[in-house]
């Protein structure tokens, strides 16, 4: 018995067919652990967890200062380790309790994911954000208005309606968020061409061809603002179409959980006769493709 069902599993003409259709999500955070990520945190070496910041726990995602004495500017990512250029991200976060003492008071409640970012291991040592778009998540403040999956842009700019937007921060025409509560976030990322963010279903912010350039926050608040060790580099990639990075999860001195971290990559195999084929996709990467042997 064990061998006819072997055979009926793994015969070719009783394997289970590809389909096209089928959305293959990758999940980026296993919930047990923090393997295929990178920590890098300003002012410590590269996957120095200092105090504990980043954990897995009940299936989340944790940043947590719960060992801070104060924030001492320890701002820091964790990096998942492959870079991506074509996908929709989706994740959920909820913010928790106070921010830690000598936070900013514009980072309360404040965090965020970038997408198209540098890798961990080329920032420099004191560099607070690496250059990167930013998904701004904010959490309400319990009065007034207050947006979340806003665009931040840390050595970058983009292009809305055709113009070039000199802001550092633009804001999304989300709803506001308050207390502690779950809020699912997805981003729809085209390469260089067009990125979406988009709130419970509703697309609240949309931009175009994203660059390197535009400063580090302005022009007039250069890279040395943001203790960027080698600025001749990125002022050399000066209008640079930004096509691929590193996704990046914030820690600005407010704790915040996130869960569900999932991908679907748009690039991959786009020829019809190979074994992992997918209709989905937008670009090809036809070196991915497997065949039968």
């Amino acid at each position: 018995m064990f061998l006819l069902l072997s055979f009926l599993l793994f015969h070719p003409v009783f394997a289970q067919k590809n389909n096209p259709k089928k959305e293959e999500w990758i999940n980026l955070f296993n919930g047990r652990d923090l393997s295929g990520w990178d920590i890098k945190i300003a002012g410590n070496d590269l996957n120095d967890n200092y105090k504990n910041t980043f954990r897995a726990e009940n299936g989340m995602l944790r940043i947590m200062y719960d060992q801070y004495q104060t924030f001492d500017n320890k701002y820091g990512h964790i990096y998942y380790k492959e870079p991506f250029s074509y996908y929709i991200l989706k994740f959920d976060y909820r913010f928790q309790g106070d921010q830690v003492p000598g936070g900013a008071s514009w980072n309360v409640r404040n965090s965020g994911v970038m997408i198209h970012s540098q890798s961990a291991q080329s920032l420099t040592k004191d560099q607070d954000f690496p250059i990167s778009l930013e998904i701004q998540t904010l959490g309400g403040l319990g009065k007034g208005v207050r947006h979340t999956a806003n665009l931040c842009t840390p050595g970058t700019i983009v292009e809305m309606n055709g113009k070039v937007v000199d802001a550092h921060c633009i804001d999304s025409q989300s709803k506001t968020y308050d207390g502690d509560q779950w809020v699912s976030v997805t981003a729809v990322v085209l390469g260089d061409s067009i990125i979406h963010h988009i709130i419970e279903g509703d697309t609240v912010l949309t931009y175009e061809k994203p660059k390197i350039g535009g400063g580090y926050i302005s022009k007039q608040n250069d890279f040395a603002s943001g203790h960027v060790g080698n600025p001749d580099y990125w002022l050399k990639l000066d209008n640079t179409p930004l096509k691929e990075g590193y996704i990046a999860l914030q820690s600005e001195s407010h704790a915040i959980d996130f869960r569900n971290i999932e991908l679907l990559n748009l690039k991959g195999c786009m020829v019809k006769s190979a074994l992992n084929y997918k209709s989905y996709y937008r670009v090809p990467d036809n070196s991915k493709c497997t065949y039968k042997k």
